[in-house]
């Protein structure tokens, strides 16, 4: 089975194409939120660097969000228009979860944060599963220990300040945040190195390859995207 994932929530945007043995390729850029220029053409320089047409590919995955509301909508109507010009099936992954998964193996809390501005975050809390008897790739399975939220980031803290045990960030709230993690969780904290702090569209295809493999697909009529919030003019005019 062939997973082609898009990312766009947020100021990467990517592509990757998984099978159940390998990350086949992964084009990225995290460079200027030019998503509706990008897109597309990385998207189209990823299938033809692996001799792949879009009809090869079996199932479409998207980052549904939350994130940037432009670049979710950019990523899911890319996404649509594909999977209804080949007739395949889609799947959506929160974003949440693939920066998340950037940290399988890791030991203790996993706890992706991103920017929602006025001192909130997108997050939830995560742990990593690791299973001997497992003879997938990746041996082991994430586990989302709390709802999605959008949260003052000095709530977070204190929530995640009782767990007493090691907890490591990644997310674009990071640069944001560190000095105020820091000085509430010292020495518990810890941060993702570059390569697994932003959105990878591998770990958003690798997400939606397990959920194919348990027929957990949708039409492309029927994904919708994941705020998590209103945007400021619906929160303004009340919609």
């Amino acid at each position: 089975m062939i997973v082609l994932a898009v990312e766009s929530s947020a100021m990467v945007a990517g592509a990757a194409v998984v099978n159940e043995e390998r990350l086949m390729g992964e084009f990225t850029l995290n460079h200027r939120k030019t998503h509706s220029q990008k897109l597309m053409p990385l998207i189209e320089d990823l299938l033809n660097s692996l001799d792949l047409m879009l009809e090869d590919i079996d199932v479409l995955a998207v980052s549904k969000g939350p994130g940037s509301f432009t670049g979710i909508r950019i990523g899911i109507a890319t996404v649509k228009g594909l999977a209804q010009a080949v007739q395949k099936p889609i799947i959506g992954i929160p974003t949440l979860d693939g920066l998340a998964y950037n940290l399988a193996c890791s030991r203790g809390i996993i706890c992706p944060i991103m920017d929602a501005r006025r001192e909130q975050v997108y997050t939830s809390i995560y742990r990593w599963h690791s299973n001997k008897d497992d003879n997938s790739i990746v041996n082991g399975r994430l586990e989302r220990l709390d709802e999605y939220m959008a949260i003052p980031i000095a709530e977070l803290l204190e929530k995640l300040k009782n767990t007493k045990e090691p907890i490591v960030f990644n997310g674009d709230g990071v640069p944001v945040y560190r000095q105020i993690i820091l000085d509430k969780l010292g020495d518990q904290a810890a941060f993702a190195p570059a390569p697994s702090a932003m959105q990878r569209a591998a770990s958003i295809a690798a997400l939606a390859l397990e959920k194919a493999q348990m027929g957990e697909m949708e039409s492309y009529n029927d994904l919708v995207p994941f705020y998590l919030r209103k945007s400021q003019a619906e929160q303004k005019f009340g919609s």
